[in-house]
């Protein structure tokens, strides 16, 4: 079962700020772009919309990068 790697675990520390690189990565593009269709479109509603699917188009990036940003060596 073992082929040679270690595995090394991570620390508390790492896993913060690991996940908040993460977090910010996720949340800063579906913020910006509610905050200008809201300003450009002047409707709440389309905004909220829009700033969803950024939001959720971001959240299927996330898996690709913690995979990249969590390797641990």
């Amino acid at each position: 079962m073992d082929d040679g790697k270690k595995i090394a675990k991570l620390t508390m520390k790492e896993i913060v700020l690991k996940g908040s690189i993460i977090a910010i990565l996720v949340t800063v593009p579906s913020v910006i772009a509610f905050i200008i269709s809201w300003t450009i479109l002047d409707d709440l509603i389309q905004a909220a919309i829009i700033g969803a699917v950024i939001h959720f188009v971001a959240m299927g990036f996330s898996l690709k990068i913690s995979k990249k940003l969590i390797k641990h060596d």
